[in-house]
């Protein structure tokens, strides 16, 4: 029998196949790798600093050690060009062709890019694997002040762990508030006065417009006619689904690749896991639904079918300045939320309500987080509701 094969060595791809060894050790696993394939926990790098940690300590095994403890193949510093489906095959850069009982496609997601002018344009550098981590680390060693384009939720983790670290940090992004897609304003501007005390200077409801380098630093313009000079720039204005691959290959996709609640796609023979795969309109690039998705599709491959299924999975976003966890509620979902001071202690509690008046997310701020468990057991599952 053809092998199993998973392109991506991220959380995804080694989840999926630690689970699917529990499962059988016998049927061959290929894994494909654009990196050199070491094992580490990607949440991380927003917060490494803060730990004392650099790349390498990062990093928790290497491709050949996860090969050993997966008995597995896995081919790093490869590239697949092309899905040939009809063959039920994988064509490499270098020409050679593979051939796939089952192909799962774990190629996550790649940071979005802004179309910015000046002749340091390019300079922007997005931290999104351990690669970019090992770059940053290596250009902060003489950087006394960043300048971080995006003031949403990994922007905001990045400026926390920079200012934890004494290095001065300037965010600058198109909302009044940080976050604001994610937080009601009034939390959002405690989020931001927080930031500020330890150093975080903003430049909030503008964009960047260019990057030029000047004096071995970098000045950043901003649409409103202000200039940030920093020694490097961050840019963390969100990240797209690596798509690309499953488009030449004619899947069905839309913000993500798309799959039902077994992760198969448009093709009985391509699954989708991870923060490439859109499941069942849900397009969540978070830790915690690819791990569930992981146990699930593990199954599936090993001839046992599973649905995946999505309960409320909050978040605890990484800003120990001003502690956060975040439930949101489903897209497209009309309501309202309501706000709720600590009356003995630090923080703010919101509750969003649907039109019927039944609670479908919640964001816990300061010492308010530690009534994550209430509210958790009173929202809904996310997939419930949708039959398979």
């Amino acid at each position: 029998m053809d092998p199993i094969i998973i392109i991506g060595t991220g959380v995804a791809g080694y989840t999926l196949a630690r689970e699917f060894r529990k499962l059988d050790t016998e049927q061959a696993l290929i894994m494909i790798s654009s990196d050199d394939g070491r094992n580490y926990p990607k949440p991380m790098l927003s917060n490494a600093l803060t730990k004392g940690k650099t790349a390498d300590q990062v990093a928790m095994s290497d491709a050949g050690k996860m090969a050993e403890t997966l008995s597995a193949t896995i081919m790093t510093e490869q590239t697949v060009v092309k899905i040939d489906r009809q063959n039920k095959s994988l064509i490499l850069a270098s020409g050679e062709a593979i051939k796939y009982n089952k192909l799962v496609l774990a190629v996550g997601a790649e940071p979005v890019r802004l179309k910015l002018e000046g002749d340091a344009a390019d300079a922007a550098l997005s931290v999104n694997n351990l690669n970019d981590y090992t770059a940053f680390r290596s250009k902060l060693a003489t950087a006394k002040h960043v300048a971080i384009i995006g003031s949403g939720l990994i922007g905001c983790e990045f400026a926390n762990d920079l200012g934890n670290v004494g290095i001065a940090v300037s965010v600058i992004g198109p909302s009044e508030v940080p976050m604001n897609s994610l937080l009601p304003r009034q939390i959002a501007i405690e989020l931001q006065q927080a930031l500020t005390n330890i150093g975080v200077n903003w430049h909030l409801g503008t964009t960047a417009t260019a990057i030029n380098s000047v004096n071995d630093q970098y000045d950043v313009r901003l649409g409103s006619g202000e200039s940030v000079v920093a020694d490097l720039v961050v840019s963390a204005v969100g990240l797209k689904a690596n798509i690309k691959l499953a488009q030449s290959a004619a899947l069905v996709i839309n913000r993500g690749i798309v799959t039902d609640r077994y992760l198969q796609t448009s093709d009985p023979n391509i699954y989708a896991i991870g923060d490439c795969a859109e499941v069942s309109g849900h397009h969540l690039m978070y830790i915690a639904p690819t791990l569930l998705a992981a146990k699930a599709l593990a199954q599936t491959l090993t001839g046992a079918p599973m649905i995946v299924n999505y309960p409320a999975m909050p978040v605890a976003v990484k800003t120990p300045s001003y502690p956060l966890i975040i439930c949101p509620p489903p897209i497209n979902v009309e309501g309202s939320c309501q706000l709720e001071h600590n009356k003995t202690g630090s923080g703010i509690k919101g509750l969003f309500f649907d039109e019927n008046g039944v609670l479908l997310g919640f964001v816990l701020s300061g010492d308010m987080i530690s009534q994550k468990q209430v509210y958790i057991k009173m929202l809904p599952d996310l997939l419930s509701s949708i039959p398979v």
